[in-house]
């Protein structure tokens, strides 16, 4: 059973010391470092764990990070552990600049350590239901859109909620990115709160992602055509449903329609999968658990994250290369 430790104990900290200790047959948690000495003091004795007197001494007690700090201080915190030969999973963005990426990549290949990042939409129930289904997308859609809630507001939106569809696109895309296309507005905040972006891919597909904190409503859907059915997910209610189209009656199929065209009959079907009842956080961290034990790579390594980071402030960039040359 490995040992971890959780860097970091607010909003999110707090919900990854509950699905870790829920994950008991994978870890055994320690404690955690909370530098705001009262929070600590509250979750030391609501979830009956130490509260450790320094990330260093945490670190050393452990064979596992949990990184759940603000995104500023990921690197410097990766850093110490990696360094300390310990794995780490860290929660998105996997770092606040791309070069500090590049020099945790490094680290953990010299320290041979292993590292996840939390890009927990991979885990949704949703996704999931898809299974071994072959994805090959020549078009994607996503809208990833949230009330306004202050804590996320130290970075654009692109960082904050945009990059987990980034992440869903270029694992299911697996190519090249070969243009950009990004609008963004800044509402409410420093930084874009508001964006549309346009990917086009080396192998031809296409992706429209939109992302709003500013929204009246949460919505958390992606729409993937290709040339043998349309795939919608949508995140937040965790439902899928495959639409294909065939030349010939399909008998197994349940849910099916007639469609006249000008080459003849078509047959559609509607396939509802089912959707399995998980936690996705307490997923994450067993996966990765599974991963150091068994020496597989990581359900969303490091390169994945850097990836998804490494796109965003491209986006990021092209935003604000448009809004300089507007007249002021």
């Amino acid at each position: 059973m490995l040992k971890i430790g959780v860097l970091g104990a607010g909003h999110l900290g707090k919900i990854h010391l509950k699905c870790i200790a829920l994950a008991s047959d994978h870890y055994e948690l320690v404690g955690f470092f909370e530098p705001d000495s009262d929070q600590a003091q509250k979750v030391a004795e609501m979830h009956n764990i130490p509260a450790f007197p320094s990330p260093q001494a945490l670190i050393e007690a452990v064979d596992v990070i949990d990184i759940v700090t603000p995104t500023p201080a990921h690197f410097d915190m990766a850093s110490l552990a990696i360094q300390a030969g310990k794995h780490v999973f860290i929660e998105k963005p996997l770092t606040q600049t791309v070069e500090e990426a590049e020099k945790l990549i490094e680290l953990s290949r010299i320290h041979q350590v292993k590292v996840q990042v939390g890009h927990v939409e991979r885990f949704n129930p949703a996704l999931l239901a898809l299974g071994g289904m072959d994805l090959d997308p020549v078009f994607i859609e996503a809208h990833r859109l949230a009330i306004f809630n202050p804590r996320g507001t130290d970075v654009s939106v692109i960082l904050d909620l945009m990059i987990h569809d980034l992440d869903i696109v270029l694992n299911m895309v697996q190519s090249e990115v070969s243009q950009v296309h990004a609008n963004g507005v800044a509402v409410v905040s420093d930084t874009p709160d508001i964006a549309n972006v346009r990917l086009e891919f080396e192998n031809g597909a296409v992706a429209n992602l939109t992302a709003s904190r500013i929204s009246l409503k949460q919505m958390r859907k992606v729409r993937l055509f290709q040339r043998d059915a349309y795939i919608s997910l949508d995140f937040l209610e965790k439902q899928a449903q495959v639409v294909r189209l065939y030349d010939q009656p399909q008998s197994e199929q349940q849910h099916m329609m007639e469609l006249d065209t000008p080459k003849g009959k078509k047959y559609i079907t509607i396939d509802m999968p089912d959707i399995a009842s998980v936690n996705a956080i307490k997923m994450e961290l067993e996966t990765f658990a599974d991963s150091i034990i068994h020496n597989t790579r990581p359900k969303v390594a490091i390169e994945d994250g850097y990836s998804a980071l490494k796109l965003a402030h491209q986006i990021i960039q092209v935003i604000s290369e448009q809004k300089a040359q507007i007249p002021s």
